[in-house]
């Protein structure tokens, strides 16, 4: 295929108008005016990803009805050259107009979805760029459906016309979700920022409680840096009967809730725990950014081996956060501080995928998870998180409580976002880390980040005085090794851990389980837990034999019960803390 220059002159300019005639439906229509051309072929393309979900999400597919007319309305020809790429004769028309309709029924915080009630577009997959041309500015109008009233967007409104705003490149353009409809709107100020709050879908929030202790977490994150980069905010929430999960803007934020969940201390933390991780996203990787992370290529994967930073350490600072913001006891965030630890360690494929691979690997393997992942991938949020704890307190440990990751994390944003105005190589922050820490971090990134070596918890928590045990070390308890879930009425096999049993003789994923022994497994919602309980009756190192169907085979395997690896940690204060561990201590949690 040949590739075509777009030169495009000082005077070209983009708008686009984004209208909803059959919202029912699920479409946005969008049209695309492109004035000043002097050339005679433009390709216009869509992105295949967004920034922050790390995913190639083929947006194009979404696309219709795609047709493009010369400034008398002449139509013009149009060729798609590739999967993502419309190729537009211009026939020396001076301004071009595109129309297309983009599908949106899929509901997320990186995708568009529109219906009779509201629409959110997600501009990744939505707006169209000149191939070449990122750097150009565009406006965009919005045209509402019939009886919607409120737009909410982190864009620059165009104050000369009506619902219509501005974006001086595409990169803040593609950063910058729109919702409209009649969401709920409130506001409050905090750290010297608007922050506006738009609600779709209802709930049982109490906006002045949410007002409070998110100004609470905004104020909390700002003192870190000792500034927020922006002079307004937007929260777009989106309330579902069951929701979760948020992404990343450069000044705004898209997160998932569950509308009915605000009214319980547990279901309001987990939203002001979500609302933390997000904004804390304004430094840590929206302006503070491993080197890959921009420019963006929005036509193919942009590789790292650093979202155990963007990601993990932004899972680690969610929760310290809302304990700084007075949000959680201490109490509380040791507990949870267990319990992730234990999730983390009851993973097979903590001992067998790096942070930093799964970090590069993001791409084929985080949001593309099948029967075998948990046996063979880690989390780079929930690996990072614990990565960020023990530098954290390797660092306030050996600065006698000078300095912690805050400081690490400062200088970075002070030294590459605001003076280099690039994204840190991974050498770099490991040299930033060791500078604020004084001594080499060669045993924690040789060991826990490029290494598979368990965390030595008790050393780092021993720094502040406390202790992790595992309470169920001491617990012998048969192990089968599967998990099961009801399908079509039958009780089929859905994962096999790796190590267990089932895994060493050769019980399969989609196998359907029959009986256990004698014991006729019954074919009901209720068959997983009676699975376990025939196991719990055994003794580790009996042997049964489970009855399955294969491929419509009959199958007899025999399994050795192993013990349960399974494991609960549980922090506690070791007995007459040191002066200075207690030191360390209050430093890390800010007691």
């Amino acid at each position: 295929m040949a590739v075509i220059t777009t030169s495009l002159s000082a005077q070209e300019k983009i708008t686009f108008k984004v209208s909803f005639t059959e919202p029912q439906a699920h479409y946005a229509d969008v049209e695309m005016e492109i004035s000043g051309l002097k050339v005679d072929q433009i390709n216009l393309k869509m992105p295949v990803w967004t920034p922050g979900s790390y995913l190639i999400r083929e947006f194009a597919k979404n696309v219709e009805s795609f047709k493009a007319s010369g400034s008398t309305g002449n139509m013009l020809n149009v060729s798609k050259v590739n999967k993502n790429t419309w190729q537009v004769n211009t026939a020396k028309n001076g301004s071009i107009k595109v129309n297309y309709r983009v599908y949106s029924f899929e509901i997320s915080v990186r995708t568009s979805f529109v219906d009779e009630s509201h629409a959110f577009l997600s501009p990744t997959g939505l707006f169209l760029y000149p191939e070449g041309k990122l750097k150009l500015p565009s406006t965009v109008t919005i045209i509402p459906y019939k009886g919607w009233t409120v737009i909410s967007t982190g864009l620059e409104k165009v104050l000369s016309k009506v619902n219509t705003y501005s974006a001086a490149d595409f990169d803040i353009l593609y950063d910058s979700p729109i919702e409209v409809g009649n969401q709920d709107v409130f506001e409050f100020n905090a750290a010297g920022v608007v922050h506006e709050v738009a609600m779709y879908g209802g709930g049982n929030y109490d906006k002045e409680i949410l007002k409070r202790d998110m100004a609470k977490i905004v104020h909390e994150q700002t003192k870190v840096y000792g500034v927020n980069p922006n002079k307004r905010y937007v929260f777009i929430v989106h309330n579902f009967n069951s929701g979760g999960g948020g992404l990343e803007h450069l000044n705004s934020t898209v997160l998932g809730a569950s509308r009915n969940a605000y009214s319980t201390e547990a279901g309001l933390l987990r939203f002001l725990a979500l609302v933390s991780h997000e904004y804390f996203h304004l430094w840590n990787v929206k302006r503070l950014r491993p080197i890959a992370l921009g420019p963006f290529n929005y036509d193919a994967e942009n590789y790292t081996s650093n979202l155990w930073i963007a990601e993990g350490f932004t899972a680690y600072y969610q929760d310290i956060f809302t304990k700084r913001a007075g949000l959680l006891t201490p109490e509380k965030y040791l507990s949870g501080l267990a319990s992730a630890i234990s999730a983390l360690e009851n993973e097979p494929g903590n001992k067998v995928q790096t942070a930093s691979e799964s970090s590069f690997d993001a791409w084929i393997k985080q949001y593309r998870p099948n029967e075998n992942s948990r046996n063979s991938t880690v989390s780079y949020y929930s690996k990072g998180s614990v990565i960020a704890l023990i530098m954290d307190l390797e660092i306030i440990h050996s600065t006698k409580g000078k300095a912690g990751l805050d400081e690490v994390m400062k200088a970075m944003y002070d030294e590459y976002y605001v003076k280099q105005k690039r994204g840190y190589t991974d050498k770099e922050f490991k040299a930033m880390a060791e500078k604020i820490a004084g001594h080499s971090f060669n045993e924690i990134y040789d060991n826990y980040i490029n290494g598979l070596t368990t965390i030595d918890y008790n050393k780092y928590l021993n720094y502040a005085g406390f202790a992790i045990r595992n309470d169920a070390e001491q617990v012998v308890e048969p192990f089968l090794g599967i998990a099961s879930s009801l399908r079509e009425g039958k009780m089929i096999i859905s994962q096999v851990t790796r190590g267990s049993g089932a895994w060493n003789d050769g019980l399969n994923v989609n196998d359907e389980i029959v009986s256990i022994d004698s014991y006729v497994i019954k074919k009901t919602s209720g068959g997983s837990l009676e699975i376990l309980k025939y196991i719990a009756g055994q003794r580790v190192g009996d042997k049964v034999k489970v009855s399955v169907i294969r491929d419509g085979l009959d199958k007899v395997i025999e399994v050795t019960l192993g013990k349960n690896p399974s494991a609960s940690y549980n922090i506690s204060t070791v007995d007459a803390p040191s002066a200075a561990q207690l030191s360390v201590r209050k430093r890390w949690l800010k007691l």
